[in-house]
């Protein structure tokens, strides 16, 4: 039986026009279950509460939620009343799009930060307050002053909710230019602002990415070690086996980490992904620093669907 035509059908045994929490589950599930995340689009495009390609693949293209399974999929299916079939003739064809899903083109305007980036950064604050209080509920370690993390009480996310959120300068992996600002939504509680969606951390716009990475540590401090992740909070995770680290934003600009002169070992935080990005694009950066004579070590949670400040934030709660 053709397993991907299997799981269409489970798919679309389920209402899309579900909450979005369920959408999420049932969306990353399907994905799980092989499916593609043009079969997702197809079948969200058959809810009213419908939002379009974009909103699709940003809401997928991330971690997927942890304990989801290609078994949620079916386990969700057979609760809307879908039953399994028993041969391939009682699957029900699906339409599939008329063509692939296409990622934004990245197409930054402008070289540097805008005047509306300095402005923020100027006004931001060293890392204390709720700031402190979300990075110590999430067992992360403070980075000193002099790294470019800081916050803002009262940031204004596009949506309209204004809040107190992390703010990272962006400068490029060698030549040290800024580049954007890095935005996370918080709370003291280390719980997602319900306010904000799935949107939690936002690049500025027509801002560069690509190359760019956030020094969580000062160049100074880095003399022959550095240790380096996607997330800051993963990587403030690693901190506390190893110091000084910088994070990469996202698993793209991990593959491409440049080799840095003088620097002889790099640890690197892999996030143990669904879809094994992470993974692929750590193993991608690890075997460019080695050939070029540079030790390299990893440290990845063993459960699929986590990070390291999974693991870190799980055993502060369970203490």
């Amino acid at each position: 039986m053709d397993e991907h035509a299997f799981a269409l059908d489970a798919l679309h045994a389920i209402d899309a026009g579900c909450t979005r929490d369920e959408w999420i589950k049932v969306g990353f599930a399907a994905l799980a279950a092989g499916l593609e995340i043009e079969d997702v689009n197809a079948w969200s495009a058959t809810a009213p509460n419908y939002r379009g390609e974009k909103d699709v693949l940003a809401a997928f293209g991330r971690k997927a939620p942890r304990k989801v399974t290609a078994g949620t999929l079916f386990y969700l299916a057979q609760a809307a009343g879908w039953k399994r079939p028993r041969n391939a003739a009682e699957i029900k064809p699906r339409p599939a799009p008329a063509k692939p899903l296409q990622a934004p083109v990245e197409r930054p305007t402008r070289a540097g930060l805008s005047d509306y980036a300095r402005q923020l950064w100027n006004e931001c604050r060293h890392v204390s307050g709720a700031a402190l209080a979300y990075l110590q509920a999430r067992n992360c370690v403070v980075p000193p002053e002099d790294g470019d993390l800081r916050w803002h009480p009262e940031l204004r996310h596009p949506c309209g909710y204004v809040g107190p959120a992390l703010v990272a300068l962006v400068t490029h992996a060698t030549t040290r230019e800024p580049m954007s600002l890095h935005r996370t939504w918080i709370r003291p509680d280390a719980i997602k602002p319900p306010e904000v969606g799935d949107a939690v951390r936002l690049m500025l716009k027509d801002h560069p990415k690509q190359g760019g990475v956030i020094r969580l540590w000062p160049d100074e401090a880095v003399t022959t070690g550095l240790g380096v992740g996607e997330g800051i909070e993963s990587c403030l995770t690693l901190a506390h086996l190893y110091a000084p680290v910088w994070s990469l934003i996202d698993a793209g600009n991990l593959a491409s980490f440049p080799v840095l002169p003088g620097v002889e070992c790099l640890v690197i935080a892999v996030d143990n992904d669904e879809r094994d990005t992470g993974i692929k694009n750590a193993r991608a950066c690890a075997r460019r620093w080695h050939e070029a004579g540079v030790r390299v070590h990893t440290a990845m949670p063993p459960e699929k669907g986590t990070d390291l400040n999974d693991i870190a934030k799980n055993t502060k709660e369970a203490a």
